[in-house]
This record gives C-alpha cells, sequence and structure tokens, in this order.
C-alpha cells in the first residue's frame, strides 16, 4: 500500500567533539520525524565545512574529492529511498541506513515476514483461514507501531519480551464499537498464527533463537455446548409459516445427523450422494476447511430433507443439494428458533456439529475413532474434547440415580 511520507537527507559535522580542529562528518535521514545518524568516517577542518550547502568550502583537491564523495552518498541514500517506496511496503529510516550500510542483505522486517509467510500459505490455507491471519497480523503491526513507534521493526528484534508484549496489548486491547474485547482464548489463537509465523522465520534460519522457547500457552478449557435429545426434539417439531425459519430449521437439523458444517453444505451437491459400501445412499465430500476427506452414511433424519429439497424452488436450478444463506442470517435466525423452542442456550449453527458428535453420536456408542473419521478430524484429540462433555453427562445422570436411590433407601427406613 503506497502511503505518503516525508524523508530528508542531511550532511553535519560534530563540532563539539573535534579534535585538532577536525570533525567527524554525519549524515541524518529523517522521515516522519524519526530520524537516524550514519557515520560516514570522513573527517573535515570545522573552518572548511559551509553548514549551508554542507559541503566543503573551497575548489581544492581535498574538498573537490569529498564534495564528490558526498554526492555520491546523497544519490545513494535516495536511490535506496526510491526502491523502498516502489515496493508500496512500509519503511522506516532505520531500514534505509541498513541498506545503505550493508547491514540489511541478510535481515529481514517484520513486514517481509507477514509477507512471505502470506505467499507461501495462500495455496495451502483456506481462504477463512488467510483471512484470520491477515486479521492477527494487523494486530501484530497495530503492536509494533505503539511499542516501537514504528511501522516496521527487524525480525532481529523478536525476543521473549516481544511475545509477552503482544499478549499484554491483546489483553488490554481497547475494541471499536461493536467490536467485542478480545478474551483469553482467542488472544491466544492471534500468538499462536504469530508463532507460526515465527517458527517459519526460525527454520528459515532468519532468526537466531527461538522467542517462543519459554512461552506457554494459556488455553481456557471450555465445554462445548449440544443439544439434548429432547431439545433436538424441540428444533424438529418447529412448525412456522414463515419460510425462512424453516429453511434454516432444516438446514440445522441436516447438520445435527451428518455432522456436516455449514461452509460444508453449502459446497454439496447431488454428485456428493453416492452407494456406499452397504449399499445405502453416502454423502462424500472434502471437507473446506482442512481438505480432509469424510464419509458419511445418510441417516433417516437427513435423507428426509434431502428428498424434501430435491425439486425445490431453491434447488431445482442448480445442482446444490440443499438451499444457501449467508451464515451471517442463518445464526440471527437461530436465535429466533431458540426462543420459539424455549431453549435458552446460544444457539449457533456450529452447535448442530457438537450435537451430531455428542448427543447423536457418541451418547448413542459409537466408537470415537468412527465419530472422528466421520466429522472429518485429522486428529483424534480433536475429537476427544466431545467423549469429555459425554463423559460430564454420564457422570451428571449417575449423580441423579444416586440421589434418587439415596431417596429410597430414606424411604424404605421411615
Amino acid at each position: 500500500m503506497r502511503t505518503s511520507s516525508t524523508f530528508s537527507v542531511l550532511f553535519w559535522v560534530y563540532g563539539k567533539r573535534a579534535v585538532n580542529n577536525k570533525a567527524n562528518i554525519y549524515v541524518r535521514l529523517t522521515q516522519n520525524g524519526k530520524r537516524v545518524n550514519i557515520s560516514l568516517k570522513k573527517k573535515i577542518e570545522i573552518t572548511t565545512w559551509d553548514e549551508k550547502t554542507q559541503r566543503a568550502n573551497g575548489t581544492g583537491k581535498d574538498s573537490r574529492i569529498l564534495n564528490l564523495y558526498l554526492n555520491e552518498v546523497q544519490s545513494k541514500i535516495y536511490q535506496i529511498y526510491e526502491d523502498f517506496k516502489k515496493a508500496e511496503k512500509p519503511f522506516t529510516a532505520q531500514m534505509v541506513k541498513a541498506r545503505f550500510l550493508g547491514e540489511d542483505k541478510k535481515r529481514f522486517s517484520f513486514q517481509n515476514l507477514i509477507d512471505y509467510y502470506n505467499e507461501k500459505m495462500q495455496h495451502k490455507l483456506h481462504k477463512n483461514t488467510i483471512g484470520q491471519y491477515k486479521t492477527s497480523q494487523r494486530y501484530m503491526l497495530e503492536y509494533i507501531l505503539k511499542e516501537y513507534e514504528e511501522t516496521d521493526i527487524f525480525i532481529s528484534e523478536l525476543d521473549y519480551s516481544f511475545v509477552i508484549g503482544f499478549e499484554d496489548f491483546l489483553r488490554s486491547y481497547v475494541p471499536k464499537l461493536g467490536q467485542s474485547k478480545i478474551g483469553n482464548n482467542t488472544a491466544m489463537k492471534h500468538i499462536k498464527r504469530l508463532r507460526r509465523m515465527v517458527t517459519l522465520a526460525y527454520r528459515m534460519e532468519w532468526l537466531d533463537r527461538d522467542p517462543f522457547i519459554n512461552f506457554k500457552m494459556k488455553i481456557e478449557k471450555k465445554e462445548r455446548e449440544f443439544l439434548t435429545s429432547e431439545e433436538l426434539q424441540r428444533v424438529e417439531d418447529l412448525n412456522s409459516s414463515i419460510e425462512r425459519l424453516v429453511l434454516v430449521k432444516d438446514l440445522f437439523v441436516f447438520s445435527c445427523y451428518t455432522g456436516i458444517s455449514y461452509s460444508d453444505i453449502v459446497e454439496l451437491t447431488r454428485d456428493n450422494i453416492v452407494i456406499g459400501i452397504d449399499g445405502k445412499p453416502w454423502i462424500m465430500a472434502v471437507r473446506v476447511k482442512t481438505g480432509t476427506p469424510f464419509k458419511i452414511p445418510l441417516l433417516h433424519q437427513a435423507q428426509v430433507l434431502v428428498d424434501k429439497y430435491k425439486d425445490h424452488l431453491r434447488t431445482h436450478s442448480s445442482a446444490n443439494l440443499l438451499p444457501k444463506l449467508s451464515n451471517q442470517k442463518l445464526n440471527s435466525y437461530l436465535k429466533e428458533i431458540a426462543d420459539l423452542c424455549g431453549i435458552k442456550k446460544n444457539l449457533t449453527f456450529h452447535m448442530a456439529r457438537h450435537t451430531f458428535a455428542t448427543t447423536v453420536t457418541l451418547s448413542n456408542g459409537v466408537p470415537i475413532e468412527t465419530v472422528s473419521k466421520l466429522l472429518g478430524h485429522t486428529k483424534l484429540s480433536t475429537t476427544q474434547i466431545y467423549a469429555r462433555v459425554v463423559e460430564k453427562k454420564v457422570s451428571d445422570d449417575m449423580a441423579l440415580l444416586m440421589d434418587k436411590m439415596d431417596q429410597k433407601e430414606i424411604e424404605r427406613a421411615v
């Protein structure tokens, strides 16, 4: 992005530190009020220096050679400045100095890391994930501007204090109107993305040390909300004259009985319905988020919905298996459905996937390894969080049973 900036070059001598009436010559680079000095390793007699022209007085050989050198320095600095401008990336006077001294040949800036990471990952990560990285990177650059008063820094400056400073920045970040405050787990996600970028830089040998070596993530474990069998039945039984609510309800219920996320549902076509190894219809597709294949036998409740929308107006002109809606509207309509069904939970479309994992499968004895395959998880540990939820439900149910048995013992004793 091209940004307006002020840049100036000033040659000067350090008269106060003159020795035998000779002082060192410096060049000062100033950009947007920030300045750095470069020692040119040249000396000049103070009496022969002209502050107005910033050159040596006279036409003698020494003066002419020095002035030619200063002209070359000035030309080189402005060429470096123009090169940075043409690159249309943030830069500072410090970076111009480093380029002039040849110190940046193996030194990369934080913006270099962002650009390199995004370029290398654009075909490996889903566009939504890339979007999340860009949000995190925006916070990183805001932190650099606040902490270092620079638009960019060399990644050689990244250390443990940078990491904990970024964490503190996220936790104390004042959101804009309408935005929610950054919670602990969200902050950890931003730091996790920074860690992946830094790890790449470390492996590329752009960094001599790993700034995260002593840093520990602080993830708060949260229970995944899901619908109980009774709550799911209430949603299924909902009747409404409002078409959009019926449509959203059907999409949600379909996800509850397949475990397919909304981003994957909208990509499904009739071609994704195939006859499986058991001779019955299955849904076979690839997860948009991870590219992982998934194969799911169609339960009766899901098959009913596929049949319902087979010749529907919203799918008839396309090959889509089910109608499409924007995800934002989807969750808004789900809140209406929750109110109509008397469900106090924060009903979101992703809760359908949790409901499939817990209420529909694990609670009915489906092995966790099978559930992991159905959900398209690449790691069993990702699925195990649902197993813990089911275990908690078992524990709660057993506690109720124990209370009832204790009550019966009391009644017998009376």
